[in-house]
């Protein structure tokens, strides 16, 4: 099977090296998945786009998925950086534990996290009692849509390094 090597700011495309330099900036580093996803020319600025989109769900919430989703798909990398993500939202490590095992002591983001799980362990179909635990529990219609499509775009990262096995450049997330 081809290698996959982090590329290098150099190795990139003009508008992706721009790219880079603002990820320098705003989080010091450059995530080897989002260099990784420099080699196509446009799809680092597409998925940048898809990723900080406006959404219904909240910061805590949309790291709540991101975390059960990476768990669910077996991605190392994406495991390792939401927890690191999921702490600066403000949840616990007991909390983020939780979440891993696909439940939450909040009755609500419970909701959330096991209908995510359930969304994609199904490839997108779900348990019908927890999509209604996940509306009696007060979210929307436009929280559903906005739900698969947090689902989608964590699925995107999960496949991409789960392939790609790029080196994981946040402190590794324990196995459960």
């Amino acid at each position: 099977m081809n290698s996959f090597k982090v590329p290098t700011k150099n190795q990139v495309a003009p508008a992706n090296q721009e790219i880079f330099d603002n990820l320098q900036q705003a989080l010091g580093f450059v995530p080897n998945l989002y260099a990784t996803i420099a080699y196509s020319d446009n799809g680092l600025v597409r998925f940048l786009a898809y990723q900080n989109a406006k959404t219904s769900l909240s910061n805590k919430e949309k790291e709540a998925v991101n975390l059960i989703v990476s768990q669910v798909n077996g991605c190392i990398y994406c495991q390792s950086a939401h927890l690191v993500l999921g702490k600066m939202n403000g949840f616990s490590d007991e909390q983020l534990l939780d979440i891993r095992n696909a439940k939450s002591s909040n009755v609500k983001l419970n909701a959330l996290v096991q209908l995510a799980a359930d969304i994609t362990k199904n490839r997108g179909n779900a348990n019908d009692d927890l999509v209604d635990e996940f509306f009696a529990q007060g979210y929307t219609n436009e929280n559903l849509v906005d739900l698969i499509l947090q689902i989608s775009d964590k699925t995107a990262m999960n496949y991409l390094h789960n392939l790609t096995k790029v080196p994981v450049d946040f402190p590794l997330a324990a196995s459960l």
